[in-house]
């Protein structure tokens, strides 16, 4: 078995069963971790296969951005998950559904996927193109050029969906204080500032103020 061989069966196998863990974990802390893990060597294949962009991508924004958000949300946020879980249970059958879909598909591309002993030599090394260019600024040439419409929409979408998701945290409840930005702007320093003549040997505070404390 060559190197390439060897580190591409690694990364799968530690893939699928971090892939496995994220799924079967109890504490969602955990299962955060195994997904962290099951990125990072998901980006090894990516390396194995000459596609470095979307490696360093993955592991940048995935693993470096929204894995770590998750994992702080979860771990600062009081979440009651047996409550999440009751309702479990009323989703089964739909779940198991589309697992048995997925599971049928998978059967069926690794019964017909069929490769030569030498691919693995051939895909050791990042893949340059037809021009001499490295994947990365080929991949930004189509991006900007072929489908760069798609991707202004695809911009559009996620910040149409992050001013939602600042509308929804940002409604009003009762008991809890907001900020105004407005009103503290327009605040004047006779309004937010008393000037207090104090006696030398006397408080500040009156006497009243005083027994209370």
């Amino acid at each position: 078995m060559s190197l390439a061989g060897f580190f591409f069966y690694l990364f799968a196998a530690i893939t699928v069963a971090s892939a496995f863990m994220v799924i079967s974990a109890r504490n969602p802390v955990y299962a955060v971790l195994f997904l962290i893990l099951a990125f990072f060597n998901a980006a090894g294949l990516f390396v194995l296969l000459g596609a470095e962009f979307l490696a360093m991508m993955l592991v940048v924004v995935y693993v470096g951005a929204v894995m770590v958000l998750f994992l702080f949300v979860i771990m600062m946020l009081d979440v009651d998950f047996a409550e999440l879980r009751a309702g479990f249970s009323q989703y089964l059958p739909i779940g198991a559904t589309i697992g048995g879909v997925l599971l049928i598909e998978l059967i069926l591309v690794v019964g017909s996927w069929v490769t030569s002993s030498g691919e693995a030599l051939k895909i050791a090394s990042p893949v340059p193109t037809e021009d001499g260019v490295t994947n990365t600024e080929a991949i930004g040439r189509v991006l900007y050029t072929q489908y760069v419409y798609f991707f202004e929409a695809a911009g559009l979408i996620l910040l149409v969906a992050m001013i939602g998701a600042i509308v929804l945290t940002q409604r009003e409840r009762a008991g809890v204080r907001r900020q105004n930005i407005a009103d503290q702007v327009a605040r004047t320093p006779e309004a937010s500032v008393a000037v207090v003549e104090v006696a030398s040997g006397d408080s500040v505070f009156p006497s009243s103020t005083r027994g209370s404390e």
